[in-house]
């Protein structure tokens, strides 16, 4: 079974967002439990947390089918003694934000060296930090996003993934969102079923289909390999339709949050709608 949603708003309170995903026509979605911008933001009181847990279970969407997105400013590896157990606060406070809320994921950026560490030291201090974080927390899946490769970003590379998970002691709650903008700006084609099957047989291969627990579907404003990450409608853009026609069919994607993070909100029912059918899903 395909849950197919976007990242939806959650403005005037969480309780918002699983019937914004609702209205169009989503079976899965993602969000920010807080201001993405802002470091500190009020705890989620009991009214909400009962108002958001009444609405998912209103319109069937269980945690499996929610990815919740950190905070933008959070930086896991951050060189920076201070800032790092800033960014490391953070995070624990949004695994708990999830906790309250009956949820199971928390996807995230890993971090940027900032050019003052090597990439290795940089990839161990983020499994460090996730390691502190699931300590102090329970029941949540740290799911890390793969990214572009923009700057001094890592996880770009299918290895900085698994060194990261590699060095995370509690596997069980630990796993991977693959972004395919990401994943072509960085490397690895996607044009095309034969350009796709050499880039998930290297995933499973580095990494494993058993860590996949989400994917931001969105086509790419930037050529293969340029390393910038600029999202665009599907079919709009430089991966074009194969890929999510290929997605959509294998197995493999079945069972987790697929998202789009396009960048026109106003696609996103047509969008959504195309992927159901490509899914085999009666509307």
């Amino acid at each position: 079974m395909k849950y197919i949603g976007a990242h939806v708003s959650a403005s005037g309170g969480v309780f918002n967002a699983p019937l914004n995903a609702v209205e169009i026509g989503a079976t899965a979605f993602a969000l920010f439990t807080k201001n993405q911008k802002q470091w500190k933001s009020s705890p989620l009181s009991e009214e909400v947390i009962s108002k958001f847990k009444e609405n998912c279970q209103q319109h069937q969407l269980n945690p499996k089918q929610i990815l919740p997105h950190d905070s933008y400013l959070i930086n896991l590896g951050h060189p920076e003694a201070e800032k790092l157990e800033k960014s490391r606060n953070a995070f624990i406070d949004e695994l708990q934000r999830c906790q309250q809320l009956g949820l199971i994921y928390l996807n995230f950026h890993p971090g940027s060296h900032l050019r003052q560490l090597s990439e290795t030291d940089c990839l161990s201090r983020i499994a460090e930090s996730i390691n502190l974080a699931l300590q102090q927390t329970s029941s949540v899946t740290a799911v890390i996003e793969n990214t572009a490769g923009q700057g001094s970003n890592l996880g770009y590379r299918f290895e900085h993934l698994a060194q990261i998970i590699e060095e995370v002691e509690d596997k069980d709650r630990v796993g991977v969102c693959l972004d395919t903008c990401h994943t072509f700006v960085s490397g690895y084609d996607l044009r095309g079923a034969e350009a796709c099957e050499k880039t998930f047989a290297e995933f499973e291969q580095v990494v494993g289909f058993k860590y996949l627990r989400g994917m931001h579907i969105n086509d790419s404003k930037t050529p293969y390999e340029s390393r910038v990450d600029r999202h665009a409608p599907l079919g709009a853009g430089e991966i074009g339709w194969d890929c999510f026609a290929y997605i959509m069919a294998d197995s493999r994607f079945d069972g987790i949050p697929l998202i789009l993070e396009t960048t026109k909100p106003e696609l996103w029912p047509e969008e959504i709608a195309q992927l159901k059918r490509l899914a085999g899903l009666a509307e």
